[in-house]
């Protein structure tokens, strides 16, 4: 009998303390799920060229492209799902890649500059 009123007097408390420990943890792991920030990738135009010409990336993720160049380039999809405007020197475009899918892409004023974004 005594053994029994000595394991019930630190079972409950312990019982207690890790379920506690359960639901803190798996409600901090929400949080941080939901706080996770989106995912950024750059491209850098320079020299006539998109750097780098390939990148993977996973869905969600948004891309910037930005012109380093002195002469105005573009950004376009070949299927025409992204289209920046002209970028002057230091301007910036960006898209989100909400899809998975191959993205070839190009400028429009000197069309032999393509690159190509895959997203997973």
């Amino acid at each position: 009998m005594r053994i029994r009123v000595c394991i019930a007097r630190w079972a409950v408390p312990v019982l207690a303390a890790a379920m506690l420990l359960f639901v803190t943890a798996k409600s901090s792991m929400v949080v941080k799920a939901q706080q996770a920030p989106a995912a950024a990738m750059e491209v850098k135009i320079d020299n006539f060229s998109f750097g780098p010409a390939a990148i993977t990336v996973p869905a969600g993720t948004t891309v910037t492209w930005i012109n380093r160049d002195d002469i105005p380039h573009t950004v376009v999809s070949d299927d025409k799902v992204f289209k920046s405007k002209v970028l002057d020197t230091d301007e910036k475009f960006s898209y989100a890649f909400s899809k998975p899918g191959t993205y070839p892409y190009f400028c429009s004023i000197h069309p032999k500059m393509t690159g190509k974004v895959i997203v997973q």
